[in-house]
């Protein structure tokens, strides 16, 4: 257990902290804008354009949820620093304020860490992709195996996960997904992973238990519902309808439910058949061409497509942002931040935060 003066020293490094944590999530700035947001929401024609009032609520619950947990923690240290000031405390109170202040602190720091999440759509909910590459089915499989792993991640995290495109391998695994992920900063977190993931194994497809080195791209875009610069001209849709995917017996579709849409100018194909219904799918398929189409135009202004546009990457040797070794020994090395991990099995089951803290506290995003 520390001491009182030590003790006292924590606290009012917390106190300054807070308030630099304050200053920078702009809590005053946030509070008015909660303000804003509920004053759109109280108007009789609120709820005329449903998708924009379920964004304004997101939002709204999403601000609030920063200015609470902030108001909070303020509360906290100053009810631990009145504590501290008390003329007879004894050794059970400053036991009882050690151990709060060791609760405080983990929360504290994972709350700070929400300042690398400054890009313009880390606050976004996303649309991720994974592609096989070179190895055949090998590499499908691994790119269901990657599938599971972001799967298990945003559970963990309380994302929600929704696959809206799949194409299954002709033996195993996936020749392709799109998923949609929503939940606070899921973009932000989930960047991190845009590029070629490199497996090496012996291959459960070889009879001759050979071992076998395969990739899968991760594509990794921000959901944006609405962008008023982005026009999309009808005519230059080509919209086609085909059977959905199923698993046979009544849950297969028997109608053209699924919808892909191809935006002939920039060659982009979208497509969507977890829905029953056509219209519905055909929404969420413009849903996310117009995502696309955004992060394209923000990309080329930038000029930096390469980067964050992770299928544009050749799926092949010397392209990996990460190695996943499993033969002959186990172990994981990011090539961005070196940062390696001998526990594979618990990185595959979705345990990836350290990762993505590594990736984020360098910067290489920015």
């Amino acid at each position: 257990m520390m001491e009182l003066n030590e003790l006292k020293n924590i606290v009012e490094e917390y106190e300054l902290k807070l308030n630099d944590l304050g200053g920078h999530f702009d809590v005053d700035a946030k509070k008015e804008e909660v303000k804003t947001l509920e004053s759109i929401a109280s108007h009789s024609d609120f709820w005329d354009d449903i998708n924009n009032a379920n964004r304004i609520n997101k939002k709204m619950s999403s601000l609030s949820k920063e200015i609470q947990e902030i108001s909070s923690y303020i509360e906290q240290v100053n009810a631990l620093k009145e504590m501290l000031n008390l003329v007879d405390i004894d050794k059970e109170m400053l036991s009882l304020v050690d151990n709060e202040l060791k609760t405080l602190t983990e929360h504290i720091n994972k709350f700070s860490f929400k300042t690398l999440l400054n890009g313009k759509y880390d606050s976004y909910n996303c649309i991720l992709e994974i592609h096989p590459g070179a190895g055949g089915t090998e590499a499908c499989d691994w790119a269901s195996v990657l599938l599971r792993m972001y799967q298990r991640y945003c559970l963990k995290k309380g994302y929600d996960f929704e696959i809206i495109d799949e194409l299954k391998g002709e033996e195993a695994g996936i020749k392709s997904v799109t998923v949609s992920i929503s939940g606070e900063y899921a973009y932000g977190y989930l960047k991190s992973e845009i590029g070629v993931h490199r497996l090496i194994r012996i291959s459960p497809f070889d009879s001759n238990s050979r071992r076998h080195t395969s990739f899968a791209s991760v594509s990794v875009i921000p959901e944006i519902e609405i962008n008023n610069e982005i026009e999309i001209n009808p005519n230059e849709l080509k919209i086609d309808v085909f059977h959905s995917g199923g698993a046979g017996g009544q849950s297969v579709n028997t109608t053209d439910s699924a919808v892909r849409i191809t935006h002939l100018p920039t060659k982009i194909v979208v497509s969507c058949q977890n829905e029953r219904s056509q219209i519905k799918n055909k929404e969420q398929a413009m849903k996310i061409l117009i995502s696309k189409l955004s992060n394209l135009k923000e990309l080329e202004e930038q000029e930096k497509l390469a980067k964050i546009k992770g299928e544009t990457l050749k799926i092949d040797f010397g392209s990996q942002i990460r190695t996943y070794t499993l033969e002959p020994f186990k172990l994981i090395k990011d090539n961005r931040t070196k940062y390696e991990r001998s526990n594979v099995d618990d990185f595959l089951d979705g345990n990836i935060d350290e990762a993505i803290e590594e990736y984020l506290k360098l910067g290489i995003n920015k």
